[in-house]
């Protein structure tokens, strides 16, 4: 039986101890990297035992099935099937793989927007200049206006445009942008899309057969709390066959199974063939995926997620009006991770200064001149957590 969590989601001061987290720190930035509950972590220790005690049979002979579980549990709460993702280390690495993957002429372009995470923009321009193709940004106006987006994007739209680019949860001002509408606007136009959910899995409830995207990759070592290097690329089915591994292995041999002798790691679609095997690997963080889902389900997480959002909305309001500041967004723009702008400064100097006099460990982001310091707020964080940010925000300490 599925175990069912609490109805107001299992308190701070309960979920703290299950992390690992130093305790002389005052922890916000989750969005960075995420953080692993210990129980999770012992999972992904027991796959990686159990792999040590016969390699062989592990890797050569278990683990499609191992995969394909676990791959399946993603499936269901991220809203896909099994067959359509496989796993990666991260996100950046599925946007690389698409990138290269797509034919691109002299001329066409590829439409993304001025929010995107910049590891993603520099693989676009660097694929784009090889082709001889453009990489073009719309810039996107804040305070953000969700009912505007898609017909802003849309209007940059040429006869070139092959793909369209977007975040799902924008990484420096943690936007969430209407990625379902952009999707169905953009099929219309028989354009393919590529959404960057880096920051949606477990931040936000995801439906990825209802967005419609061509293509979708996230993580799961951020918001989904699974260990670190977990993250996943989707493809719709008729697109499968369209996309290529970064490295060039058994899945694309003819006979990938009578050379290699282990038919186990290399799956059964061309999809999972290529993308599975990359030579020997370390695969306990993907199976260790499960472990994190069922922690956040018999924790209530749905109303964990209501209870760090209501948070940060209180400390965004209480930091923006001391400081005479209006917010980026409404709230329905945005999840557990609030972008609150602060006063022009060095973003550098005030992220050190929060760290060396408050021990809080938080990034301060840039866009277009605007300074704001990013506030993710996670289960493990309580109101003094907040309050402590607020108060070295608004000079109050």
């Amino acid at each position: 039986m599925t175990a069912v969590g609490p109805i107001d989601g299992t308190p701070p001061s309960q979920l703290r101890p299950l992390f690992e987290l130093d305790p002389g720190i005052t922890f916000l930035n989750h969005g960075s990297f995420g953080a692993c509950p210990r129980e999770v972590l012992e999972a992904q220790w027991r796959w990686q035992i159990e792999m040590e005690r016969n390699p062989v049979e592990f890797l050569g002979r278990r683990s499609a099935d191992l995969l394909l579980a676990a791959r399946t549990a993603l499936g269901s709460e991220v809203g896909t099937t099994g067959e359509d993702l496989v796993f990666i280390p991260n996100s950046t690495t599925g946007v690389n793989v698409v990138a290269h993957s797509l034919p691109l002429a002299p001329g066409d372009d590829v439409l993304a927007t001025n929010l995107e995470y910049g590891a993603c923009d520099a693989a676009w321009q660097q694929v784009c200049r090889r082709s001889n193709a453009h990489y073009r940004q719309v810039t996107i106006p804040l305070p953000f206006d969700a009912d505007a987006f898609v017909d802003r994007v849309m209007s940059a739209v040429t006869p070139r445009t092959r793909l369209i680019f977007a975040s799902h949860i924008t990484s420096t001002t943690a936007l969430t942008l209407p990625v379902a509408e952009l999707c169905a606007a953009a099929r219309e136009r028989g354009i393919l899309t590529l959404i960057d959910g880096a920051h949606a899995p477990g931040q936000i409830p995801l439906a990825i057969d209802t967005i419609g995207a061509d293509f979708y990759v996230g993580n799961c070592h951020k918001w989904l709390c699974a260990p670190k290097g977990s993250g996943f690329l989707y493809a719709a089915r008729p697109h499968h066959a369209m996309l290529h591994a970064s490295s060039i292995s058994w899945g694309y041999a003819e006979d990938s199974g009578g050379h290699s002798g282990f038919d186990a790691y290399l799956g059964t679609s061309v999809f999972e063939r290529r993308m599975q095997w990359q030579g020997t690997r370390d695969l306990s963080a993907w199976l260790a995926v499960p472990a994190a889902i069922q922690f956040q389900l018999r924790h209530g997480w749905n109303a964990v997620r209501m209870r760090c959002h209501a948070m940060a909305r209180e400390a965004q309001e209480e930091v923006c009006a001391y400081h005479g500041l209006a917010p980026i967004a409404r709230d329905r723009c945005w999840a557990q991770m609030v972008a609150i702008p602060v006063p022009a400064q060095d973003p550098g100097r005030l992220r050190q200064t929060l760290f060396d006099q408050c021990r809080i460990e938080v990034p301060v982001t840039t866009h277009a001149g605007a300074v704001y310091v990013r506030l993710s707020v996670q289960g493990y964080n309580t109101e003094d957590d907040v309050s402590k940010l607020v108060r070295a925000l608004c000079r109050k300490a």
